[in-house]
């Protein structure tokens, strides 16, 4: 096995067996602020794997998310039981979330992508992989300059989970309803 997957092995069993060494990184995390820069990715294997380089530009941010459904106030006025709801679920995933979340606060940057590091009983935790769109060695690189070129594309459903979540990432049967998008789809426009 090359290093990555002995990397990518030691994450997993420390995930699965809740290891001393995840419980002191998840608590010293949730003292944190919600979203933080950081030097370097926790799970590098992963990190490579959807991108990033070590490379001036490129910057990495750790994001926190409250878990579990969306809960509404209570209505003011009466309602039948039916309609009475407070809980619901949100149609975008908590890591699509954490990537416009990261993007909000650095401004100057682009997500490339992300991917799940931990998470406790309250929150889930992100590292987004980040590009600053203005640096002169991501403008040269032929692979991210096209990425850093885009403005605002988390907000806008491109990244890999904003495609998951919008029904793009499959084809074929069953998604023919979910192209060019499922609200153009619906109201009708051809396109």
């Amino acid at each position: 096995m090359g290093a990555y997957k002995y990397i990518t092995k030691t994450f997993q069993d420390e995930y699965k067996e809740r290891s001393n060494l995840l419980r002191e990184r998840i608590a010293s995390w949730r003292r944190e602020s919600p979203v933080t820069r950081i030097e370097r990715p926790t799970n590098v294997a992963r990190a490579r794997e959807l991108g990033y380089k070590a490379k001036q530009g490129v910057v990495i941010v750790r994001v926190r998310v409250r878990r579990g459904l969306r809960k509404r106030e209570k209505p003011a006025g009466g309602r039948k039981p039916s309609n009475n709801g407070r809980f619901f679920a949100y149609t975008k995933s908590l890591q699509s979330m954490a990537e416009e979340r990261a993007a909000a606060r650095f401004t100057n940057c682009e997500v490339l992508n992300s991917y799940f590091v931990g998470e406790d009983g309250k929150y889930k935790f992100f590292e987004a992989i980040m590009l600053d769109r203005d640096h002169g060695s991501i403008k040269n690189d032929p692979i991210y300059s096209g990425i850093a070129g885009s403005r605002r594309r988390v907000f806008r459903g491109l990244t890999s989970s904003g495609k998951k979540h919008r029904g793009l990432l499959h084809d074929g049967f069953g998604t023919n309803k979910n192209r060019p998008s499922i609200r153009s789809k619906r109201r009708g426009i051809r396109a």
